[in-house]
């Protein structure tokens, strides 16, 4: 680990750069729960997610939810271990059972397991378990697979123990069933949907991760105080896991978690809360030299940033990005080089077409620091970014001219009102969308429906407010698009997560009842 964890502070300096935190006291967070009230159910959210799937399993069994909770003291008291079949594995990534009428969420598990769990807490709609043990295995569970020795612990990864095929084929059925219960859309104006395209790598692919410690109630750490665990949550529990290693983080990154691990141990006292730590890779390529050994053009060594403020360096196949080292950029570099071929054509290959014309200027709605418009940028006349933040702006103008990136601008605004400073043709533009987990305010998808570009490539890590955006385009003035493909990309093998791209082609005001029979079989 090349660059070294922030020092303690003196007497006048600034804190390291950890973002630190407290729980309060015991008395104060009793009030507050007391007092809060129940939060909303979150519009394409875990919680939502998780419901619908439990009532289609319980629509499969055949169960009707009960009008008035389960009474508690007719289930298994807490803290009991109970025997459960899998029966479904929800898209939040947890195995789904039915015992005695009533559904319980079991962590680490596949359909087909039989386990023993232990159960935590029920809902009234549910109840949530903690894995213990497998008694009987699905034929799919492959634990020799298992890369990591706090899995079936740790809430980072879900899929360990599941061939990466079947992880792939599970993914590409989340976002089935998020078009199915989210897109209120005809199946018959959507096209079969595509398989996952995989990740070249499955484990050391993170170029970021944030572990975190948890700080005393008052008064901050005594000198010799025990230290604390660091790492990630245990599944289900607000509590942190203490993690030496993370096996889907980079080589640099492992490394650096127990260089970030003796720092806190060795400065523990300066803290007076919990801290997060921030943990990113940052490469350097040099000219590999006459006779070194290897098979590229370029040597890359790595380094450790721990400074939020600092700059990282990020390589994209021949594209240099730098971005400071707490903003945001996809943690996956080995996929991001498949990701840009919709803006052209409608195959992950680059063999297939729905459209006679590829369009010549792109709009990047969410460009941040100049992905996508960067990626893109060589193939078109011109393209334009826009973000909300000037300092992504900033960044993404000297990415674009580092890169030689001569035909791109980029305009600091809020996505909202984009299309009022565009002056592309919009039967030759494609835009490029990618919110945040929300997905799109409606007033942004109006805007975008009045101009109408040729093609919008929406991109999303939650399929779910995806699916419910396509609705809005598709049922409202949108009528006029066809949906040519939906697929996912595996950004964080092993874990539930699924990043989904659908692409759209404008063909006209009269709109389409159907697809055609090479769309709806891609």
């Amino acid at each position: 680990m090349s660059a070294p964890l922030p020092p303690p502070p003196g007497p006048s300096n600034t804190r390291p750069q950890f973002r630190q935190h407290d729980g309060g006291s015991p008395r104060n967070q009793k009030r507050r729960r007391l007092e809060r009230a129940p939060k909303p159910v979150k519009e394409g959210g875990a919680e939502e997610v998780l419901q619908t799937d439990i009532s289609s399993l319980m629509s499969a069994l055949g169960l009707t939810r009960p009008e008035k909770p389960f009474p508690e003291q007719g289930l298994p008291p807490i803290s009991s271990e109970i025997e459960l079949t899998i029966k479904m594995l929800s898209s939040t990534g947890d195995g789904l059972a039915e015992h005695s009428g009533r559904i319980y969420v079991v962590p680490f598990s596949i359909p087909g397991d039989i386990i023993t769990a232990k159960v935590i807490r029920h809902t009234t709609t549910h109840s949530i378990t903690d894995f213990l043990s497998v008694k009987s295995p699905s034929q799919d569970r492959d634990d020799s697979l298992i890369g990591c020795k706090y899995f079936n612990t740790c809430s980072g990864c879900q899929f360990q123990m599941l061939p990466y095929a079947k992880q792939l084929e599970h993914k590409r059925n989340v976002i089935l069933k998020a078009y199915d219960n989210f897109s209120n859309l005809d199946p018959k104006l959507l096209p079969g949907i595509g398989d996952t395209v995989g990740s070249p790598l499955q484990y050391s692919y993170r170029t970021k991760l944030t572990p975190h410690f948890d700080g005393p109630r008052r008064g901050g750490f005594k000198a010799g105080a025990p230290t604390p665990d660091i790492g990630f949550m245990i599944k289900g529990r607000r509590q942190v896991l203490d993690i030496e290693d993370c096996p889907i983080g980079t080589d640099i990154l492992r490394k650096g978690i127990k260089t970030a691990r003796k720092y806190v141990e060795e400065n523990l006292h300066t803290y007076k809360r919990g801290a997060t730590i921030l943990l990113r890779e940052s490469t350097t390529r040099r000219p590999r030299e006459e006779g070194e050994e290897g098979n590229t053009k370029w040597v890359e060594e790595k380094e450790c940033i721990t400074d939020n403020n600092a700059q990282t360096t990020e390589y994209i196949g021949d594209y240099k990005f730098v971005n400071p080292a707490g903003a945001f950029f996809q943690n996956n570099n080995s996929i991001l080089p498949a990701l840009h071929y919709p803006v052209l054509t409608t195959s992950p290959d680059g063999t297939r077409t729905t459209i006679s014309t590829s369009p010549k200027y792109l709009v990047d709605a969410y460009c941040g620091s100049g992905l996508f418009t960067i990626l893109c940028g060589k193939n078109l006349t011109s393209v334009i970014g826009v973000d909300i933040a000037a300092d992504s702006i900033a960044y993404a103008s000297s990415n674009a001219a580092a890169n030689n990136i001569e035909n791109a601008r980029f305009i600091a605004g809020n996505a909202e009102t984009i299309f009022e400073s565009i002056d592309f043709p919009s039967t030759e533009t494609s835009v490029i969308i990618d919110p945040p987990r929300k997905g799109c305010d409606k007033p942004f998808l109006d805007q975008l429906l009045e101009f109408k570009p040729k093609r919008v490539v929406y991109v999303s890590c939650n399929v779910h407010t995806q699916a419910r955006d396509l609705g809005y385009i598709l049922n409202g003035k949108g009528s006029g698009y066809r949906v040519d493909e939906i697929r996912g990309f595996d950004f964080f093998p092993q874990t539930h997560h699924v990043e989904g791209v659908a692409i759209l082609t404008w063909i006209g005001e009269e709109g389409i009842a159907s697809l055609p029979e090479d769309v709806n079989n891609g």
